[in-house]
C-alpha cells in the first residue's frame, strides 16, 4: 500500500488522498465528535498530550465510542474493509482442517477465536469441522464489542443454527487449562502501537495533543523506559537514519505472553499482514506501516475521522516469535498465507462445486468456477493476499504435526 512521506508529521486534512474520502453522514459525524470530546478529556487529564498508542486505543476501543466498540458496520462490502473469511469460505475451511489435525492429536479440545468480526469465520469453521466429524467441545469467541457479539450470533444462527449451542462468548481470557486451538485472524494489526521517528540520531515518540479544533502530532522523548530501551536496541541493530519512521507493537507482545497464562496444550494460529523484523525495519520502509481504512479507501491520517475509521499497523513477526519464546511457547511454523492454504487443501476444496461440501460428482457451472477461481487468486496471489499475509503457529505442550506448514516453513526468515 502506498504511503505519503511522514504520514503523521502533521494533520493534512487537505491532502489529495484524504480530500477524496466520502463525507460521514450527520449521525456518524455526531458520534465522532462525541469520541473526540472523550479523548480531549483524556488529554486534559494527562496534562495536554497522550502517547499515540493511548490515542489509538481510545479511537478503536473506548467503550461504546471506539471504532470496534460502537455499532458501525465495518466488515464486508458495505463496511470499511474485507477480510479473508468475508472474501471466501475456502479460507475458513482450510483453517478448519488445521484445527482438526490439532484436536485429533490432543484427543479433543476447544477452539477460541479472538475478535470474530462478523462471525462468518466462526460459522464456516464450525460447518467444515462438522463435515469433517471433528467438532470442538466448545467454540469460544472473545469479543469486546457488544454490537459485534450480537452480529456474530446472528450470523451463526443463519448459517449453522444447530451449532449455536456450541458457541460461547467470553468477556475475558479463559481460565488456565485451555486445550485446543486459538485463532487470531487480523487481530494483532489492530492493537495500539507506539510510533517513532529518528531525529538527530535519537528516537522520538509520537504524542497527540489538541490544537484549536483538531488533534495534532507532537514528537517527544519516549515516555516509558520500556519504549526507550526497545528503540535504543533497534537503533543498534538496524541502520535507521534521520527521518526514519515506524512503529512498535508492544501490545502484541503482551498478548502473546497472555496466551501462555491460559493455554495448557494446543496451538495458536496467528494470521495477519506483516514481515520478519529485518524486512519490517528495512531502510526503504522509512515511512512506517501505519494505515487507516475508511469505506474501502486507505490513507495515512489517523487523527481524522476519529471512531469512524480503522487504524492498523503491519505485524513484526520476529518480535511475536521472540515474545513467544520468552513466554515459554514454541514457534512451530511460519508461512505466507498462500503456502498455508495450499498445504491445508485449498486446491482440493476449490475443485468442489459447493463451498459447504465436496462431492466429486458435482458439475460446476462456469459462473461458479469463475467465482471460485477469483477467490483463490485473491487469497493466494503475491499481488493480493498471498504473500503479505503470514500465518504463524505458536504451541504449548504440543508436538503433533501441523499440516499448514508442510509445504513450506519459513521460520528461518525470522
Amino acid at each position: 500500500m502506498s504511503q505519503s512521506s511522514h504520514p503523521m508529521d502533521k494533520l493534512r486534512a487537505a491532502s489529495q488522498d484524504v480530500s477524496r474520502l466520502p463525507e460521514p453522514d450527520d449521525e456518524a459525524q455526531a458520534h465522532s465528535e462525541q469520541l473526540v470530546r472523550h479523548i480531549a478529556g483524556e488529554m486534559e487529564a494527562a496534562g495536554g498530550v497522550i502517547s499515540f498508542d493511548h490515542f489509538m486505543a481510545q479511537a478503536l476501543y473506548a467503550p461504546a465510542l471506539g471504532y470496534y466498540s460502537a455499532g458501525s458496520r465495518k466488515f464486508g462490502e458495505s463496511g470499511d474493509f474485507v477480510t479473508a473469511p468475508e472474501l471466501s469460505p475456502l479460507f475458513s475451511r482450510c483453517l478448519a482442517r488445521q484445527c482438526r489435525e490439532v484436536l485429533n492429536s490432543l484427543g479433543g479440545g476447544e477452539v477460541l477465536e479472538f475478535g470474530a468480526g462478523s462471525g462468518v469465520m466462526a460459522a464456516d469453521v464450525l460447518a467444515e469441522m462438522e463435515t469433517l466429524d471433528c467438532l470442538p467441545q466448545r467454540y469460544c469467541i472473545l469479543e469486546v464489542s457488544a454490537d459485534l457479539k450480537a452480529r456474530q450470533k446472528e450470523t451463526i444462527e443463519v448459517k449453522v443454527p444447530h451449532l449455536l449451542e456450541r458457541v460461547v462468548w467470553l468477556e475475558r481470557l479463559p481460565e488456565p487449562g485451555f486445550r485446543g486451538v486459538v485463532l487470531a485472524n487480523e487481530v494483532l494489526d489492530a492493537m495500539p502501537v507506539h510510533c517513532f521517528r529518528i531525529e538527530d540520531g535519537e528516537p522520538k515518540e509520537l504524542f497527540v495533543r489538541w490544537q484549536g479544533e483538531r488533534f495534532a502530532s507532537q514528537w517527544l522523548a519516549p515516555a516509558s523506559e520500556r519504549v526507550s530501551q526497545r528503540l535504543e536496541a533497534l537503533l543498534q541493530k538496524y541502520s535507521l537514519t534521520d527521518g526514519y519512521a515506524s512503529e512498535l507493537n508492544l501490545a502484541a507482545e503482551d498478548w502473546v505472553h497472555s496466551l501462555a497464562t491460559f493455554m495448557e496444550a494446543g496451538v495458536a494460529l496467528i494470521i495477519d499482514y506483516g514481515f520478519p523484523q529485518h524486512e519490517f525495519y528495512h531502510p526503504e520502509r522509512s515511512e512506517g506501516t501505519l494505515m487507516c481504512h475508511y469505506r474501502h479507501r486507505s490513507h495515512s491520517e489517523p487523527l481524522i475521522l476519529v471512531g469512524l475509521q480503522d487504524i492498523t499497523s503491519h505485524v513484526d513477526f520476529t518480535a511475536v516469535a521472540e515474545a513467544a519464546l520468552e513466554a515459554g511457547l514454541g514457534v512451530r511454523g511460519f508461512a505466507n498465507q498462500a503456502n498455508f492454504l495450499l498445504a491445508t487443501g485449498l486446491t482440493e476444496l476449490a475443485a468442489c462445486s459447493d463451498s459447504n461440501g465436496c462431492n466429486e460428482d458435482d458439475e460446476v457451472d462456469i459462473r461458479k468456477q469463475l467465482e471460485i477461481a477469483a477467490q483463490v487468486k485473491q487469497l493466494t496471489l503475491p499481488s493480493e493476499m498471498g504473500e503479505l499475509f503470514k500465518v504463524m503457529a505458536l504451541s504449548k505442550d504440543y508436538d503433533g504435526p501441523l499440516q499448514g506448514f508442510m509445504l513450506r516453513d519459513e521460520r528461518s526468515r525470522l
